[in-house]
Formats: C-alpha cells, sequence, structure tokens
C-alpha cells in the first residue's frame, strides 16, 4: 500500500438521562485538526464514552459507510462532518470514476448534505495513487471549509454546498468533477459549491506524491499549509526541487502571498506532508514547520500582505535539526536501507508553554524502522540543534503521529503498535501499550480518556494519567488510519469503510 498519510441507530433511554448527558457534555465544534493554532490532539468535551459495541449498538449514535479506503480524519462545525475517502461506494451514478471524495454529513444523523467529486491526476500514478481518496482533513471557519483535493488543489468551499445556489466566483464545477476529454457533468443540490481554487502544481510549482495531504492552519486573514511536494516515481529524484514546502494564501481570494526560502526539497526524503503550527513566543507569533528532510522551522507569522504585489519570503526564527548525524547529501541512495538513512517528519509539531513537540522518523516505506518524540525549546533562535532540545524520547518504530499534551504527560503512537505515555516535562515513559497492528493516527485526549485506533482494525479507550488502564478495545470493520474527533459530546471514529458516531447513553 502506498497510500500516504496519516492514513485511518439510537439507542433508546429514558429522557432524563439524555438530559443529563447532553447536560455534562461541553457542546463545542471541533473546526480543524487538533486544537486551534497549537494543533495538540487534546479536546475540553466531556461526557465521552469509555465504551461502545458496533454489534450490539451500545452508545452507537448512527454510523455511515465511507468508501474502500479513508485516510482522512473527521472534523465537525456547523452542523455538519466532513470526511474524505474514495469512490468506490457511488453516492451520484455520474460518478464512476477512481476520483477523490470530501463528504458532508448531517451531524445529527449522517445523511449526505452533499459531496466534493475530484477525479484522479492524470499521468503518472504516483502523482495519485489509485483508490487512495481525499486524504486531507477540512478546516472551517464559519460558512467556508478549506481543504487540499488529492489533485493538490487549495479549494474553499460554501458550507451549504450546491443547495443555496453556485455563488462564484468560481463556476466551472462541473467541468472540475468530469475526466479530462468528458463532458462537464450536470450539477446537483448535493454537489459541492467551489468558491475559489489555487492549484498548487501550476500556482506553486509542486509535484504531489501519493496522495496530496495537508491541515490547513487559519490565522486572520491567512491560511498556512505544507504543499506536500515529493518525490518521483523511482522515489530517487525530487521532481521540482526547488518548489517550496510551506505557503501563505489570502483566505478570501486564493491567491499565494508568502513561502519559504528554506531550499527544502532536495533534501525530502518523501514528501512534504507535515502541516504547520503556530504559537506566541516572547510576545511574538511563530509557525513552526516540520520539514520533509528531518528539520524543525520556526517562521515569523505573515503579519501583512506583501504590499508590492511579490511573494514574500517567510523569515526564518529558527531550525532544529532533529537527525544531525544523518546524511545530508545525495540522500535518496539510502531509499529501502533500513539501517541507515535520513530522516523525515511527517506529524505536526505541537506548541505548548514555549516548547515545541515532534516526532522525527525514518520514512514508513522506505526507511530506518526508528523514531524519537523530541521536545524543542521554543525561545531560541538561529540553529539551535544543539542547543534547542530539551528532551528525546525513542519510539518502538516510525511513527506518523501528532502528540497529545495533558496535565504534563505527552501521548504518541508508532508503527511498533505502541501507546506511549511520558513525562511531558522530561521524556521518562510512565507507561506502553501493545495493540493489534501499526498505529497510523495519532492519539486523541478528551474527558480523562485516550482514544486510539490501529492499522489492525483495533480501536482501544485508556485512562488518562500516570498509570495505566485499559478502559475499552474494540474490533473494527477495517483498519483506522484517521485520528478519533470529539465534538459536541460525540466521538467520531473513522476506519477505511465506515464512519461511527460514537455517544454516551449508557
Amino acid at each position: 500500500m502506498r497510500a500516504m498519510v496519516v492514513r485511518l441507530g439510537l439507542v433508546p433511554v429514558p429522557v432524563l438521562a439524555c438530559f443529563l448527558v447532553a447536560a455534562a457534555a461541553a457542546a463545542g465544534d471541533q473546526p480543524q485538526w487538533g486544537q486551534r493554532f497549537t494543533r495538540n490532539m487534546v479536546s475540553d468535551e466531556k461526557g465521552l464514552p469509555d465504551t461502545f459495541d458496533p454489534v450490539t449498538r451500545k452508545n452507537i449514535k448512527w454510523t455511515v459507510k465511507l468508501g474502500t479506503q479513508s485516510y482522512s480524519t473527521p472534523i465537525v462545525a456547523g452542523g455538519k462532518v466532513f470526511i474524505g475517502t474514495n469512490n468506490d461506494r457511488l453516492r451520484d451514478p455520474k460518478h464512476k470514476d477512481d476520483c477523490g471524495v470530501l463528504l458532508c454529513l448531517d451531524e445529527n444523523d449522517g445523511k449526505l448534505c452533499w459531496q466534493l467529486v475530484v477525479p484522479k491526476r492524470e499521468g503518472d500514478q504516483y502523482l495519485d495513487w489509485p483508490r487512495t481518496g481525499w486524504c486531507s482533513p477540512a478546516t472551517v471557519e464559519g460558512d467556508r471549509v478549506y481543504t487540499v483535493t488529492n489533485r493538490g488543489e487549495v479549494v474553499c468551499l460554501d458550507i451549504n454546498g450546491q443547495a443555496n445556489g453556485n455563488d462564484g466566483p468560481y463556476m466551472d464545477e462541473g467541468k472540475h468533477m468530469a475526466v479530462k476529454g468528458q463532458p462537464p457533468h450536470e450539477v446537483n443540490p448535493t454537489d459541492a459549491d467551489i468558491l475559489w481554487l489555487f492549484d498548487m502544481v501550476t500556482g506553486a510549482g509542486i509535484y504531489t506524491h501519493d496522495g496530496a495531504h495537508s491541515s490547513i492552519l487559519l490565522d486572520g486573514p491567512f491560511l498556512y499549509l505544507n504543499t506536500g511536494n515529493g518525490v518521483d516515481n523511482t522515489h530517487r529524484k525530487i521532481r521540482c526541487p526547488d518548489a517550496p514546502s510551506l505557503i501563505v494564501l489570502d483566505k478570501a481570494t486564493g491567491k499565494l502571498l508568502a513561502q519559504d526560502d528554506e531550499h527544502i526539497g532536495p533534501n525530502i526524503v518523501h514528501a512534504a506532508w507535515s502541516s504547520p503550527a503556530m504559537g506566541e513566543v516572547n510576545g511574538q507569533k511563530l509557525v513552526f514547520f516540520g520539514g520533509g528532510n528531518g528539520v524543525c522551522y520556526a517562521f515569523e507569522a505573515l503579519k501583512a500582505a506583501p504590499s508590492d504585489g511579490q511573494v514574500a519570503k517567510l523569515k526564518r526564527v529558527w531550525s532544529f535539526d532533529c537527525d544531525p548525524t544523518a546524511p545530508k547529501e545525495n540522500i535518496h541512495r539510502f531509499q529501502g536501507n533500513r539501517k541507515e538513512g535520513p530522516s523525515i517528519i511527517i506529524g505536526m509539531p505541537v506548541f505548548r508553554d514555549n516548547r515545541v513537540y515532534v516526532v522525527d522518523t525514518g520514512d514508513i516505506w522506505w526507511g530506518r524502522p526508528l523514531a524519537w518524540l523530541k521536545c524543542i525549546d521554543a525561545t531560541k533562535t538561529g540553529d539551535i540543534t544543539k542547543s534547542g532540545e530539551v528532551w528525546s524520547y525513542a519510539l518502538a518504530g516510525q511513527s506518523m503521529s501528532t502528540p497529545a499534551l495533558a496535565d504534563g504527560l505527552a501521548y504518541i503512537t508508532d508503527c511498533g503498535r505502541k501507546i506511549h505515555c511520558v513525562d511531558a516535562g522530561t521524556g521518562k515513559v510512565c507507561w506502553t501499550h501493545d495493540v493489534k497492528g501499526p498505529i497510523w493516527s495519532s492519539p486523541l485526549v478528551a474527558d480523562g480518556k485516550v482514544y486510539v485506533g490501529s492499522e489492525g482494525n483495533e480501536f482501544v479507550i485508556l485512562a488518562a494519567g500516570k498509570e495505566k488502564k485499559v478502559l475499552c478495545s474494540v474490533m473494527l470493520d477495517s483498519a483506522i488510519s484517521g485520528t478519533a474527533t470529539a465534538a459536541n459530546g460525540v466521538l467520531y471514529i473513522s476506519t477505511m469503510n465506515t464512519l461511527y458516531a460514537v455517544r454516551k447513553t449508557e
């Protein structure tokens, strides 16, 4: 499997019990992946379940069948749930091809509101791997939905889809949904309404690899996102080494405003799949970015759009090489070498209390089965490789995980089939837990519990804290690559085939 990424009926109860459960829950949307800005995998939701059973329907609010490969994380906002998948389960007979699909579902019952169906990129299959589907999660603000398609396009969508008309200025949805060379599709009320579109391939000069994956970070009028620029079909060459890895767009128009100037391209191990985070250090707003070269960066956040109309260069504040002893030249000669080679950052950095927590890993498919959770002092400047490390914790295998920081503890997962709980101040391990299958998803900490799904179809719930306590282990219908999401008292779990809405009712 070459897909990247961070791949993934109500039970009757007395009315009074329903009221008490609802009152206990912290009613809140989850409009982006992780906490706003910091990317911490922690939710303030309360009253969440510590057990559920899809067979007996215990604590199951509703389920929805997805496609056959679903690597995206569910996002919940404005009464709707957004999840990416593929087109193997048709919802509209006009779409019969292999496509990426973003589903917009009703939060109450899971019924389809609308979908955005995007054909695969033409030519080399490594640009958009067959049947991988839609990997990027959505980011929602008000009535606008921002996401990245399987073709590497950044799109701004109307949260209501075509149900309230085609708002524009983009008006070519019918053509966009059709495979190249075929006539435009008729646009229906259950289709998406694209407001603007920025193609990173033509607009930023990047080449996607396997599957475009980005979780857009929204800051005022700006959208920050990784580009997904990556290797070619030989895995030994970067198609466009001069292309940026991190860009900034105008959220109103999709115009490219700024990009990094770090020349990361030649040393990208696989692709620029890590999404950015943000935080304030010493009164200065910084953007934290994990490079495809295994280096973590901090940039000054953009204060205003460039007045000269040119694309600005993001100013680097510091850089931290997570694996300084690894090879730095001609790195692709190590492809397939499981003992020696470079590192990559795939999960997102997390900012908390003037520290950045990030996972540095050997490439999942081609590299060493090694990874470390790094804690970096974010108050320093310059090249802080030697001075910035607070601590380093070795994991049991490669990792695409984003950490969860809560109550002085850091939770992280890896492909060595382990969940780790370590002291966030010292990096000392508190406990580990083995699961069935590698873990591609990140842990979610909410309501005093740790929620984790694995590629072995197992979903586990543990008590958060220094002492390990397993509350529940459930075998689901297929592999789990997306991170669980908590919103409005409900836990959302996506497997390859199904989206589960789980609510505590007993």
